[in-house]
C-alpha cells in the first residue's frame, strides 16, 4: 500500500512539474513577436536566403541581434555570434572535355567539373579504388590523376558523395595529383537529374592549394573505366578544362549558448540547431513570383531556435544549451559539416542535438519526429509534444532517406543522438510539394496558430532533455550505436 502511494504521489510531482512548465511556456511565449521575425525572415526583401546572395548578411545579422538581445552568450572562440566559413563558388568551365582511351565525356553530358581550376594536357590514370585514405597509402600519383568511386561502401547518400569527394581530393593533392576523376556509378539516382543539378555554379568548403585540384565526375554506369585502365586500353587522359571561375564567399553559421545551472550537468550541452538558409531566387511560378522565401523551410525553425534562446536565457535548465543557426543547408548540410569537423564546443559535450528542418505539413495534429524510435530520449520529446494537444509521430517515409538529408546526420555520423523536430507530415504528397522549394513558401499560406504550438512544444521537448537525469543514447542496434559510444564512452 506504502509502495503504490508512493508510485502516485510521484506521479503527481511529474505532472505537476510538467503542467508548471507548461503554463510557464505559454505565459511567456510571445507569440506577436515570432510571427514577426518569422515575417521578417520570409519577406522578399531578403530574397530567399540563397548563402552566397548579399542579402544573406541581412539574415544572420538579424539572427545574431535576436540572440544577443536574448541574453545568450557568444560561444568562446567565435567571432562574437558567428563562425567565419571559408566557402567557394564554382563556376562550370566553359569548355569540359575528358578523352579516355575510346571514350570522350563533355560537359553537362556525361562529364561534370564539379571544383578545382582550369587545366590541359595529358596525364597517366591510377585506378585508387574508392579513394578511402587506405587506397592512397604508398601510391606515387606525382603528375598523375587519380581515379576512384564515387563514394563509399557504407556511404552513397548526396551529402556523403560531396562530404568524401572533399577528402579524397585533399588526400590525392597530398599525394602529388594534378586532378581527380570519380566515376558515377549509381543506377538508382539518374544521371540526367545529377547533371541537370549539378552543372551549375557549386557551393563548397574552400580546402585551400587541395581546392585547387580539378574534381570531376563522369558517367560510367557499367563501370568500364576501372578495366580499361587494368588492361592498358585507357592508360591516360586528356584533359581540356578551361574557363573555371572559384569566388570565395563568406559564410556564417550563427551561434550562441546559455549556462546551465547544475554544476555538473552544466559541462554538457543541449545543441538546439535549424538551418536558416533557404533556395533564394528561382523559376517564376505561374504568378510570375521567383523569390523562394522558404517559410516553412526552414524560417519557421530559425524562429523556434531564436526563441528558446529567449525563454531558456530567462528560465535556464540544468543543462547548457548550445544555439546553432546553420548556413548552407540547401548547398549540401555545409555549415553543420564545418561545425562538425570544427566544433567549437567539445563534441563529446554535445549530449543531444534536436535539429529542425522540413518540407511543410499536411497534418496540424502532430508533430513528425525524423529519427524517433532511435534515441532513449524519445519519451522526452513525446511527452512534450503531447501536453501541448498535438501527437508525436516517426518518419512516414523512410523510402526519402529524411534523417540522413538533414543537417542532424552531421553530428548523429559523430555519435551525438540528433532527431529532426519537423512539422507534422503523413507522406510526402501534393500539400507537401505544392510548397517545398515553391515561391508559394509563404508566411501568409502558414497555419500560424499551429506553427505556435509548434515553437512551444519545441521548447518544451528541449527543457525536458536539458533536464533529464540521464543522458539520452542510441538504442541498441543502431547504426549509430557504435559511434555514440566512441564519442562517450560505455555508458552503464
Amino acid at each position: 500500500m506504502e509502495k503504490s502511494l508512493l508510485g502516485l504521489s510521484l506521479l503527481l510531482a511529474v505532472t505537476f512539474v510538467a503542467e508548471a512548465q507548461k503554463k510557464k511556456i505559454d505565459k511567456e511565449f510571445d507569440e506577436k513577436a515570432a510571427i514577426e521575425e518569422l515575417t521578417y525572415l520570409a519577406s522578399d526583401e531578403l530574397k530567399g536566403r540563397e548563402p552566397a546572395s548579399p542579402e544573406m548578411a541581412l539574415a544572420y545579422n538579424f539572427i545574431a541581434k535576436q540572440l544577443e538581445d536574448a541574453g545568450a552568450k557568444p560561444v568562446p572562440g567565435a567571432d562574437g555570434y558567428f563562425q567565419n566559413i571559408p566557402f567557394r563558388l564554382s563556376s562550370p568551365p566553359s569548355k569540359g572535355k575528358v578523352t579516355m582511351g575510346d571514350s570522350s565525356y563533355s560537359q553537362g553530358i556525361d562529364l561534370l567539373v564539379l571544383d578545382g581550376e582550369s587545366l590541359s594536357g595529358t596525364y597517366e590514370l591510377v585506378d585508387v579504388g574508392f579513394g578511402m585514405p587506405e587506397d592512397f597509402e604508398g601510391k606515387d600519383l606525382t603528375g598523375k590523376i587519380a581515379v576512384s568511386s564515387v563514394g563509399a561502401p557504407d556511404k552513397m547518400s548526396p551529402a556523403d558523395l560531396f562530404a568524401l569527394g572533399g577528402e579524397k581530393t585533399a588526400n590525392a593533392k597530398k599525394q602529388g595529383a594534378v586532378a581527380l576523376i570519380e566515376r558515377f556509378n549509381i543506377p538508382s539516382i539518374p544521371w540526367q537529374l545529377i547533371s541537370n543539378y549539378l552543372n551549375r555554379a557549386q557551393m563548397g568548403i574552400d580546402n585551400g592549394d587541395s581546392g585547387k585540384l580539378p574534381y570531376i565526375w563522369v558517367k560510367d554506369l557499367s563501370n568500364a573505366l576501372p578495366k580499361e585502365i587494368a588492361t592498358g586500353k585507357a592508360k591516360s587522359a586528356v584533359l581540356e578544362i578551361e574557363g573555371k571561375i572559384n569566388t570565395p564567399v563568406d559564410g556564417k553559421n550563427v551561434v550562441a549558448w546559455i549556462e546551465g545551472t547544475d554544476k555538473d550537468l552544466k559541462n554538457e550541452y543541449v545543441m538546439l540547431s535549424a538551418h536558416y538558409d533557404h533556395i533564394g531566387i528561382g523559376r517564376p511560378d505561374e504568378t510570375g513570383d521567383s523569390i523562394y522565401n522558404g517559410a516553412r523551410d526552414n524560417a519557421i525553425g530559425t524562429v523556434a531556435v531564436m526563441n528558446a534562446a529567449k525563454f531558456f536565457a530567462e528560465n535556464p535548465p540544468k543543462r547548457s544549451v548550445l544555439l546553432a543557426l546553420w548556413t548552407a543547408e540547401e548547398k549540401g548540410l555545409l555549415g553543420s559539416r564545418y561545425f562538425a569537423e570544427n566544433p567549437l564546443i567539445p563534441l563529446n559535450q554535445i549530449i543531444y542535438n534536436l535539429n529542425i528542418d522540413g518540407a511543410g505539413y499536411n497534418d496540424t495534429t502532430i508533430i513528425t519526429v525524423i529519427g524517433l524510435g532511435r534515441t532513449t530520449g524519445d519519451h522526452l520529446v513525446i511527452e512534450a509534444v503531447e501536453d501541448f494537444g498535438l501527437k508525436a509521430l516517426a518518419d512516414p517515409a523512410p523510402e526519402q532517406g529524411l534523417y540522413d538529408r538533414s543537417d542532424n546526420v552531421n553530428f548523429a555520423k559523430e555519435g551525438i543522438p540528433a532527431p529532426t523536430f519537423s512539422l507534422g507530415f503523413t507522406a510526402f504528397d501534393d500539400e507537401i510539394n505544392k510548397y517545398y522549394h515553391k515561391a508559394a513558401d509563404e508566411v501568409d499560406s502558414v497555419d500560424l496558430d499551429y506553427v505556435t504550438l509548434y515553437w512551444k512544444s519545441y521548447i518544451l521537448a528541449a527543457q525536458n532533455i536539458a533536464n533529464a537525469a540521464n543522458q539520452p543514447m542510441w538504442v541498441t542496434g543502431d547504426k549509430y550505436e557504435e559511434a555514440g559510444k566512441k564519442l562517450y564512452g560505455e555508458k552503464e
